[in-house]
């Protein structure tokens, strides 16, 4: 919702990805949906990172923002959706970080199965280090993939 207004002349992208759910290193969905809802839509490329299993707490914003939100719900019952967002919502920090938070109300298809012909659509090129778990996906232009 932000980036495109406060950074609307980037064409690069970092993501920086945990290893656990659906977007960890190995999962095609997360790598085809990365490609078409954001690569090929915005003209991004898109470099992925992810961090080692168990390593997600090195996440720069995980560091900074969620141990915030910790404390800001300290002690709360979490019983709803909306009170957690709202907690998240209403952190802020002494040095001025605030947090943006929405509930996302969309229902997402379950089950969605990539083949390894729309793998091989992807312009993605594994990162010369780790390329297991990093990557580049880079916007598909008429049928020829940009070097990223």
């Amino acid at each position: 919702m932000h980036g495109q207004y406060h950074y609307s002349t980037s064409k690069r992208l970092l993501l920086l990805a945990d290893s656990g759910g659906s977007n960890r290193a190995r999962p095609r969905t997360w790598k085809w949906f990365l490609q078409e809802k954001l690569a090929d839509q915005f003209g991004l490329i898109i470099t992925v990172a992810h961090y080692p299993t168990g390593a997600s707490k090195w996440n720069p914003v995980e560091h900074r923002m969620f141990s915030e939100i910790s404390k800001n719900w300290a002690g709360a019952p979490l019983e709803a959706f909306d009170t957690v967002v709202n907690f998240a919502r209403s952190t802020t920090t002494k040095t001025g970080l605030h947090i943006e938070a929405y509930r996302d109300r969309d229902v997402y298809q379950k089950g969605i199965k990539i083949v390894n012909r729309q793998m091989k659509e992807l312009a993605l090129a594994p990162a010369e280090i780790l390329g297991g778990w990093n990557y580049t996906i880079s916007p598909r232009t008429k049928g020829l993939f940009p070097v990223p």
